[in-house]
């Protein structure tokens, strides 16, 4: 499978280059909307996922759409995700989402409007905790 044969239900986008340094591997984003509450659709090839992070004051939702991804919280065992899979990310709490070794995977992220609302990167998801990943 690839770009043009994924099944997504919003369009992939482009490749997301304005946070690639964030993610090992490639993503794609497509903006949906930034009126009020910002939703994009965040596509990963297999593989690909974001380094820990943590959303400051707002938090954030993550709707699945396609594929089969992970979702961990730091200090929690790593959840495998699917279409309909609903994640709710409190703000303060470092965590990491990403598609599985051998599949695509879309999601809706929505940002939780907050004043003075804030993302932090951190280190890249280790290779030998994302390979372990079953």
């Amino acid at each position: 499978m690839n770009r043009q044969t994924f099944k997504s239900l919003f369009p992939i986008g482009e490749k997301n280059t304005a946070f690639a340094d964030y993610f090992i591997g490639q993503s794609y984003l497509n903006m949906l909307t930034t009126a009020g509450v910002s939703i994009g659709n965040v596509t990963f090839e297999p593989g690909c996922r974001n380094n820990w992070h943590i959303h400051h004051k707002g938090g954030q939702i993550l709707l699945v759409t396609g594929g089969q991804g992970w979702y961990q919280a730091w200090g929690q065992p790593a959840r495998r995700l699917r279409p309909g899979d609903v994640v709710e990310i409190p703000p303060e709490v470092k965590h990491w989402h990403g598609a599985a070794k051998d599949s695509w995977f879309a999601h809706l992220a929505v940002e939780i409007p907050a004043e003075g609302a804030s993302n932090q990167w951190l280190e890249p998801v280790a290779d030998d905790d994302y390979n372990a990943l079953q």
